[in-house]
Order: C-alpha cells, then structure tokens, then sequence
C-alpha cells in the first residue's frame, strides 16, 4: 500500500484553507495544518518563529517527508492611516516571513514531484485606501513565488494563486456584485482550491514560478467615471 501524500496547510482552520485541507483529505493525503484557531493539528500563530520551528519539527518527526506546501495564512492590520509599525511588521511575518521560514525548514523534507503553492491576492496588483499592510504582504508573497521557484529548481515547484474575490459565508449575491465580474459571480472558495489541486498534481510538472489570477476577470475590467452607472465621489 503506497504511504499517504502529506500537505501542511497554514490558515487551515476557516475560510479557503480548510477547503483546501478538506480537499487534500478527499483525495488520502495526510494534512498538517497550523492555524490561531482551534483545530485537529497545532494551534499556534505564525508570526512568531519558535511556534513555526516546533511546528515544522512535528511534521517532520511525525512523517519525515512532505508533498505540498500551502502558504495560505495572512491578515490586514490596515494601512498608512490606522497601522502601526508593529502591526505592519506582524502582517509581514505571517504573510511572507512565515512562508519564507518554513520553505527552509522544509527544504531537505520534501518528496520527489513536490510542490508550494502561495496563495496571494489581486491586491498585490491594484488597492483601495489605507490597505498598505495586507497589500504589501501579497506584493512580497508573489515575488518571493518566482525567487523560491528558481532556488529550489529541481526539488519543488513553487507557484503562487492571487484571489480575487472570495466569499467564504455561502451568502448568494445577485445584482451589481455578482454582475460586475466578467465572471458573472463572486467567487466561492473551490475556485482556488481547483487551482491549488491543479498546481499540485504532477501533471502540471512543466509549472513553476508563475502566479495564477483568479477573479473572474475584475483586474481586466477597465473601470471610468460614468461607466456603468459608476460614479466617483472622492
């Protein structure tokens, strides 16, 4: 009998990470996932690297190897106007430093055909206000993706997703905020986890270093004052 596949997931506990450990789970894989809410693996918060480095050393003592990696977890503390120095440099820790952490504690751990996934968002390509914090750290995630994706050339690929807009509370959105997508629709959180399955599985071998947007189509949506009945009122 093959030995199970193992995933480490962070964020895993809500929202697009538990769907996609949900997803690793339907398929057999071993999911490991760490997260500031209560679930079945290791509750710790990943801006702190002793918490990171007893993590990955569970993982490792408990399967030696891994498969995937999914740099899933971030937050915003705000920006230039509410942010604090502190608050900005937690945002970075969780959604870049983290990822960067444990890519290195991992790096002699993983299996042949591996594979990283960091799950980025659009915002690291366009902003509202007073978003520096969030946005800053999916600017850094999606270029750390193709640095990574170089380095580790030969022993995991390294791809990064960017949501666009994800509902994760099963509401049903009608009107301007399903029609304004190209889409037709906000998006549920299987968007990205096909995509995580996608970059994941071998037959996407000849992948790495890239950043898949996923938004249906709002980045490509030229937007002007008066169109579509859009008006701006600074």
């Amino acid at each position: 009998m093959p030995t199970p596949k193992v995933a480490v997931v962070t964020g895993g506990a809500q929202g697009i990470g538990k769907a996609i450990c949900d997803a690793f789970r339907e398929q057999g894989v071993t999911v490991c996932t760490i997260d500031l809410k209560d679930n079945d693996y290791f509750v710790g918060d990943i801006a702190d690297e002793t918490v990171l480095k007893t993590f990955a050393a569970k993982v490792i003592s408990e399967h030696g190897n891994i498969d995937y990696l999914i740099n899933n977890a971030c937050l915003s503390r705000g920006g230039l106007n509410t942010c604090s120095y502190d608050d900005f440099n937690y945002v970075l820790r969780v959604g870049v430093s983290a990822p960067f952490l444990l890519t290195q504690l991992f790096q002699a751990h993983f299996n042949t055909s591996a594979s990283i996934v960091n799950i980025s968002s659009t915002r690291h390509l366009m902003s509202q206000a007073n978003t520096e914090s969030y946005t800053a750290a999916k600017g850094g995630i999606t270029a750390l993706t193709h640095a990574m994706a170089v380095t580790l050339a030969g022993k995991a690929r390294v791809n990064c997703i960017s949501p666009g807009w994800i509902d994760t509370t099963n509401t049903q959105f009608t009107d301007a905020d399903a029609t304004q997508h190209p889409a037709g629709r906000v998006g549920v959180p299987n968007d990205i986890v096909n995509a995580v399955m996608f970059l994941c599985d071998p037959k996407s071998s000849f992948i790495t270093g890239q950043n898949i947007t996923i938004d249906g189509g709002m980045t490509k949506l030229m937007v002007y004052h008066d169109d579509c009945g859009w008006t701006y009122q600074p």
